[in-house]
């Protein structure tokens, strides 16, 4: 079952198409990756399918019932994490949750054990002082928990990294990786390195559209290209190896690396072999695998 389906979804802003008739489906158990540069769009259709901003046209359904502007049924089922959550900053994490569990219409038996187990899993059980004094990492492991306290069947989290240093991205992606077998994630991104670690599914948006979508595994075997790095310890050795090769098998260059485009096993055996004809000793002789970055590179130029 798709938790998330958005077919034909266009927005406007006076003149301007934001979102350009996009489809796109995120099913039961992914950890699906929406990639997209600064103002491509990606927050405005999260609006959306929080109901929080009308669509011109077209249709979202979560978890089967379709979203309406201003009646947010829908989303009993989603819990959201914004890429700057707010919080009352004199509260501690004990009280600020029992708050969002109040909003929630939960028990307070249930506010109480939902309050500890994710307090447990983000890393904040034992913390006592006051959010105002939180670390940007921990108020956002904060943003985390209370975006999961009414069980939600999907998560979304929108930017959630883009401000951390490398710990405080660390801890919430491992966060995320940990509820993934119980809460379909979407997560927002342009930091393509974070959607390489934790997403096994992801659709890239330029200029208003879908332009690739699909598993990472499939979108790697159908998209990107393999490419083969030769590194050496001098510019004249580059120079020298780069008159030998067809121009089109490169793909960049620098003072003392060169990435060729490679398609199978025995293209690099013949690079192997104009080197030793040559009697060029590169330093370093790598096969680079399709990357997300490569595919989001190839999707919007």
């Amino acid at each position: 079952m798709d938790v998330l389906a958005i077919e034909n979804l266009s927005k406007s802003f006076g003149a301007t198409r934001v979102i350009d008739s996009i489809s796109l489906s995120v099913p039961e158990g992914s950890v699906f990756g929406f990639i997209g540069e600064n103002g491509a769009g990606k927050t405005t259709t999260m609006r959306m399918v929080l109901g929080l901003l009308p669509s011109d046209s077209g249709e979202i359904r979560v978890c089967g019932e379709k979203v309406r502007f201003g009646m947010t049924a829908t989303n009993r089922h989603v819990g959201y994490l914004p890429d700057v959550p707010q919080f009352y900053p004199y509260m501690r994490a004990t009280e600020y949750l029992a708050l969002c569990g109040e909003v929630c219409g939960l028990s307070s038996t249930d506010i109480r054990r939902r309050s500890a187990d994710l307090l447990e899993l983000v890393g904040l059980a034992t913390t006592k002082k006051r959010i105002g004094a939180y670390s940007r990492g921990m108020k956002q492991r904060l943003g985390v928990a209370q975006a999961l306290i009414n069980t939600p069947r999907l998560l979304i989290c929108d930017e959630p990294t883009s401000a951390l240093d490398p710990l405080g991205r660390k801890e919430v992606l491992d966060i995320l990786t940990r509820i993934s077998s119980t809460t379909t994630v979407v997560f927002s991104t342009h930091v393509l390195s974070d959607v390489e670690k934790i997403c096994d599914r992801a659709a890239v948006l330029h200029q208003g559209k879908i332009v690739m979508q699909g598993t990472l595994a499939d979108l790697k075997a159908r998209h990107g290209s393999n490419g083969l790095l030769v590194e050496f310890s001098h510019p004249d050795d580059t120079r020298r190896f780069c008159d030998m090769v067809s121009p089109d098998l490169i793909r960049d260059r620098t003072d003392v690396e060169v990435t060729l485009s490679s398609t199978d096993p025995a293209q690099e055996m013949a690079v192997l072999t104009l080197l030793a004809e040559n009697r060029l000793l590169p330093v370093r002789f790598e096969s680079l695998a399709p990357s997300v970055e490569n595919l989001f590179l190839e999707a919007v130029s």
